[in-house]
């Protein structure tokens, strides 16, 4: 499935209806393991697809700030489903040699793994439209005309 680029309008945030997935932009070439930012970017996009993440969206915020590479925020349907899927992120980003900051893992709620090439915040849907986290990335608050975020 090619990657798919939603450009906000001016002043509001990608509304994602439908599930969707972030896939790499370029494939590794075989047989050769990265652990760049996007071979990171990527497995966090796999492994939340394959735990059925809703509303998954990526910003892609290299050059727009020092803060990360990468954001990632997406929905769980309760807050076993938010911890469940941190979970299995983690234990795939051990098998890479990354150790991430976490935070939220005890209620489910909102779910921080922080890789810091990339950023994942994992959320409760009722949470997630509380915070409107991707108001906060929209382009006015970059500071940039066109900022997409890629599903």
């Amino acid at each position: 499935m090619p990657t798919k680029k939603i450009t906000a309008p001016k002043g509001k945030a990608p509304v994602l209806k439908a599930k969707t997935s972030v896939l790499a932009d370029k494939p590794a070439a075989k047989g050769k393991k990265t652990t760049g930012p996007e071979a990171i970017r990527d497995l966090i996009a796999k492994s939340l697809d394959d735990d059925k993440a809703e509303e998954i969206v990526n910003y892609d915020l290299v050059g727009r700030t020092s803060l990360t590479d990468y954001m990632i925020i997406a929905t769980g349907k309760s807050a076993r489903h938010v911890t469940a899927m941190a979970e299995h992120l983690l234990d795939e980003l051990a098998k890479m040699g990354k150790k991430p900051h976490t935070e939220g893992m005890q209620s489910g709620d909102w779910v921080l793994v922080d890789t810091g090439d990339v950023i994942v915040h994992l959320f409760r849907p009722e949470v997630r439209a509380f915070y409107q986290l991707e108001r906060l990335w929209s382009p006015e608050h970059l500071g940039g005309a066109e900022q997409n975020a890629h599903v």
